[in-house]
């Protein structure tokens, strides 16, 4: 699915929130007339409405929930042929542009996680606030939260929200899952939720109990870290040289997997005395950010989802894309055609 127009009028229009650490990420990414750049993440726009803010650039916005692409629908007009909006997802975001004719663009950003908007629509199931049917598929498609909760061996289940979701008593919280679903399949956000709560207490002023659970499913679902590492691989591919990427997480493991994707292109790699010299990739990338930058105390106060973001920032060499895999970026984690067979 995709949207385009054509024309040449200035963006306009209020976004409907005010994306995380927008500022930098505008100062790093560099936007400038003649310039072509890719939103990996579109959601709400408001990342796409700033670089549509300066004069002649081109957008090209990628997003995999067909109703953020169907909000975007009015921007598409209102920046009269300098945007595209495509489901997709980010991993494929060189497929993307070149099905649009760009071979290189000038940026990418990625802004990791989930929206706003579909932690607002409890027929989605990505939030406990309200009850729903326990979805989270970021793009309607596929294994759903529901199918993983009722199908996973506890094991399986006590590694994924120990992993993804950092949880200190996943052990407990599978366990309990396994015991639930016995008596009655687990089909909505207040039923996983609930059972999390018996085993994960939790103080006044802390995460609800159910926050590490619930996003280590999502995370799991919808391939979150993979989707990170082969969209990072695609920037690379995708950038010019001097062309820039910036990519905003909120999670620690999809930071390490940017800080440690970003210093393995951006380095030369010794070689040792003890083996035959061989060729070493040249560096693909310079890094911008030594150390990420956060939001602060008023960007907190006055958005509080900003607390846990971190950005990170490289400039594209002219050097060739490194050829080895990403894989190696990722934990250890069962495998999802694995897990569902378990059924």
């Amino acid at each position: 699915m995709m949207a385009g127009s054509d024309g040449k009028t200035v963006a306009g229009g209020l976004a409907r929130h005010i994306p995380v650490l927008a500022r930098q990420a505008f100062d790093l990414l560099q936007p400038h007339d003649g310039g072509v750049y890719v939103d990996g993440t579109f959601g709400a726009g408001g990342h796409t409405r700033t670089l549509l803010d300066v004069s002649g650039t081109r957008v090209i916005a990628i997003d995999r929930d067909r109703n953020a692409v169907a909000g975007g629908f009015a921007l598409v007009e209102q920046a009269a042929g300098r945007l595209t909006l495509a489901e997709d997802r980010f991993s494929n975001l060189d497929y993307v542009a070149r099905g649009l004719g760009h071979e290189v663009v000038d940026g990418i950003l990625l802004d990791l996680g989930v929206s706003s908007m579909q932690l607002d629509e409890p027929q989605r199931g990505f939030s406990f606030r309200s009850d729903g049917p326990l979805d989270m598929r970021m793009g309607g498609a596929g294994v759903s939260a529901a199918d993983l909760v009722n199908a996973a061996s506890d094991r399986d289940l006590a590694s994924i929200i120990g992993t993804l979701g950092e949880e200190r008593f996943a052990r407990g919280v599978a366990r309990a899952i396994v015991k639930a679903r016995a008596e009655a399949p687990v089909t909505t956000t207040r039923q996983l939720a609930d059972i999390v709560a018996s085993v994960v207490r939790s103080h006044p002023g802390e995460l609800h109990p159910a926050t590490r659970t619930f996003q280590a499913v999502r995370m799991f679902v919808n391939d979150e870290l993979g989707e990170l590492a082969r969209g990072l691989a695609a920037a690379e591919r995708m950038l010019k040289a001097g062309g820039r990427l910036v990519v905003i997480s909120f999670h620690s493991l999809e930071d390490r997997i940017v800080k440690t994707f970003l210093a393995e292109r951006g380095r030369i790699r010794a070689g040792s005395r003890h083996l035959p010299e061989t060729a070493q990739a040249a560096p693909s990338f310079s890094i911008l950010t030594r150390k990420p930058l956060i939001a602060d105390d008023d960007e907190v106060s006055r958005n509080p989802r900003s607390r846990s973001a971190k950005l990170r920032a490289a400039e594209r060499t002219d050097a060739a894309p490194h050829a080895d895999d990403v894989a190696h970026l990722l934990p250890r984690l069962p495998q999802l055609a694995d897990v569902m067979r378990q059924r």
